[in-house]
């Protein structure tokens, strides 16, 4: 439905000993392309709160294929593949220019009310209407 692509160079500070990134970074990675697909409507972080609620990651899955490299430029992208009680969002971390897969996941995010904490089990309306997606009447 909706998709966020970026490009990034892996930098020095993400390499581990055995001279590739540390597998932690790749959290990093995935978060900039969650953010940039987030932009495209409008529902980035601030604008989340601002609606009144947070959307905590449930589950997060990565399955490494090969390492990213200093200086390797890669493309992260980001597709939201369900929305109708959750978030569930897929990633694709590969080389830039020959396109092999480095990794790829998923990761669930659940809506919760920021004023009580109570997670919401469909996602809201608000969220609905950003998708361009009329929420069912009451």
């Amino acid at each position: 439905m909706i998709r966020g692509e970026v490009e990034l160079i892996v930098p020095f500070h993400d390499i581990d000993m055995l001279k590739i990134a540390w597998h932690g970074h790749y959290c990093k990675y995935i978060e900039i392309a969650r953010c940039a697909m987030l932009d495209k409507i409008d529902y980035g972080y601030m604008a989340m709160v601002a609606t009144g609620y947070v959307w905590p990651i449930v589950d997060l899955q990565l399955r490494f294929v090969r390492p990213a490299r200093f200086e390797q430029r890669i493309r992260v992208s980001a597709e939201l593949v369900e929305w109708e009680y959750r978030m569930k969002i897929k990633y694709l971390i590969a080389d830039a220019e020959s396109g092999e897969v480095l990794a790829k996941g998923h990761t669930i995010q659940a809506a919760v009310d920021s004023a009580s904490g109570e997670m919401s089990y469909a996602s809201p309306a608000v969220f609905l209407e950003k998708l361009g997606i009329k929420p069912d009447a009451p």
